[in-house]
């Protein structure tokens, strides 16, 4: 399944995938892999991931509104993050600024960094930490 039709919410996501693969000066082909896995999985082919990644949009804008895309969006740059088995100063940065970005409480941003790295470590999934923070 081919979607043409990416939103700019999703053309941003993907732009901060390749930010954050890119922050730790360090792109590893396991970090690429996960950035097309991630889109296929969204129904998005390689070829129109190309395409946002060659055209980038201004996206400082664009941020997610509900806390399940919130959540969605930060699992996804959390496993681009631990892809090599490894959190650079630079990456670990890039999760607290993100955070801060979607609106979470300045004093609670490390914690929530904290907490999706420890997840991701440990193979929990989207649903189960949505799950964890509503609750």
């Amino acid at each position: 399944m081919e979607n043409n039709q990416i939103t700019e919410n999703l053309k941003a996501h993907f732009l901060r995938l390749y930010q954050m693969a890119i922050c730790d000066d360090d792109f590893s082909a396991l970090e690429l892999k996960m950035l097309y896995r991630c889109a296929e999985e969204r129904g998005i082919s390689s070829k129109n991931l190309d395409e946002v990644l060659l055209n980038p949009i201004n996206i400082k804008s664009l941020v997610p509104k509900t806390i399940e895309e919130k959540v969605d969006y930060l699992y996804d740059l959390t496993v681009m993050i631990w892809a090599d088995g490894v959190v650079s100063p630079n990456e670990y940065s890039a999760m607290q600024k993100y955070v801060l970005m979607f609106g979470f409480l300045e004093e609670n941003v490390t914690a929530i960094v904290d907490y999706l790295i420890e997840a991701v470590k440990i193979g929990k999934n989207k649903s189960e930490i949505l799950y964890e923070l509503k609750n």
